[in-house]
C-alpha cells in the first residue's frame, strides 16, 4: 500500500490518527516529566496534547465524515472515529498531571454552585415522593446540607490558601460527603415505590456526580500516602453504589460544566471510575 496515496485518499483518518499519536506521546512526556517550556498556567506538552483531543472530538462529530471513501457509510466511519477519541481520552490525562495547585484549586471552586444547587434539588425532591417514602429520603439526605457547605467553605480556603492543613481538611471533607452519598443511595435504592425511587436516586445522584468530580480533583493534587488515607475512609465503594448509577445523566452533567461533547465526558467519568476502583474508593 502506498501510505502517499493512502493519506491523500483518506485525509480525516490520517488526520486522526497523527492526533491519537500527538495525545500518546504527550502523555509519555509528561509522564517523563519533560515539558517543552510553559504555555499559561500549563505546559506546552499540555496544551497539544488538550488540543489534540478537542479537534479528535471535532472530527468524531464530523457530519460528512466517510461519505464516498472506499464504499463505507458515514455511520460506519463517525463510529470508528468516536471509537478512537474514546481511546485517546482513555489514555491517562498529562493536562491533569501538569496542572498545579492553583488551578485545580479554581476548579474545585467552580464546582461549588452547581454543587449547591444539586442539594438544593435533592431538599424540594421530599415533595414530589409518595407519602410512605418522603420520610426515608428525607433520613438518607438529612447532612447533605451541613456537609455541601463545609466543602465549599474549605473549597474556597485552599484556593485562598493551598497549603497541605488546608488540603488535608479538603481531602477529609470530600470523602465524608462521598460517603453520605454513597449510604444515601443505598437507602433510596430500598424505596419500592417506583416513581419514588427513580425521583430520589436522581436527586441523589446530582449530587453525587459533582462531588465525584471534585473528588478527582483532590485526588489529582493529593500524594500517595494521602491517596491511601483517603481510600481508607471510603468504606462505601463505588462498586456497591454502580448499579444504581446513571451514566447518562452523569455525563450531561460533566458535559455541561466544562461546555464538551457528552461523548467526552461519558469518556472522562468511565477513567475515573477505572482509576477509584483501582486507588481502593
Amino acid at each position: 500500500m502506498n501510505p502517499i496515496s493512502n493519506i491523500w485518499n483518506h485525509p480525516k483518518t490520517s488526520v486522526a490518527g497523527l492526533l491519537i499519536a500527538v495525545v500518546s506521546v504527550a502523555g509519555v512526556l509528561s509522564q517523563q516529566g519533560i515539558t517543552l517550556g510553559k504555555a499559561g498556567a500549563g505546559t506546552v506538552v499540555s496544551l497539544a496534547s488538550a488540543l489534540a483531543t478537542a479537534l479528535l472530538g471535532l472530527l468524531a462529530k464530523d457530519p460528512d465524515l466517510g461519505s464516498g471513501v472506499s464504499g463505507q457509510g458515514s455511520g460506519t466511519a463517525t463510529a470508528k472515529l468516536g471509537a478512537w477519541t474514546m481511546i485517546a481520552l482513555l489514555i491517562p490525562l498529562p493536562w491533569m498531571q501538569g496542572c498545579n495547585s492553583q488551578t485545580v484549586a479554581q476548579d474545585i471552586v467552580n464546582w461549588t454552585p452547581a454543587l449547591q444547587g444539586a442539594v438544593a434539588t435533592v431538599d424540594s425532591t421530599a415533595a414530589l415522593l409518595a407519602p410512605a417514602d418522603a420520610p426515608i429520603f428525607a433520613a438518607a439526605t438529612v447532612g447533605f446540607d451541613a456537609a455541601s457547605s463545609l466543602l465549599v467553605t474549605q473549597a474556597k480556603a485552599y484556593l485562598a490558601n493551598p497549603s497541605a492543613g488546608v488540603l488535608a481538611e479538603l481531602q477529609t471533607q470530600i470523602v465524608t460527603l462521598q460517603q453520605q452519598v454513597n449510604a444515601a443511595i443505598l437507602q433510596a435504592a430500598k424505596i419500592v415505590n417506583p416513581a419514588s425511587q427513580q425521583h430520589a436516586l436522581a436527586a441523589i445522584q446530582g449530587v453525587g456526580t459533582i462531588v465525584s468530580a471534585i473528588l478527582a480533583l483532590v485526588q489529582s493534587i493529593s500524594g500517595k500516602v494521602q491517596l491511601a488515607q483517603m481510600a481508607a475512609a471510603s468504606h462505601i465503594k463505588f462498586g456497591m453504589v454502580e448499579p444504581y448509577f446513571n451514566q447518562a445523566q452523569a455525563a450531561q452533567i460533566v458535559a455541561t460544566h466544562y461546555g464538551e461533547p457528552v461523548d467526552m465526558a461519558r469518556a472522562q467519568i468511565a477513567q475515573a471510575e477505572q482509576y477509584n476502583s483501582r486507588a481502593g474508593f
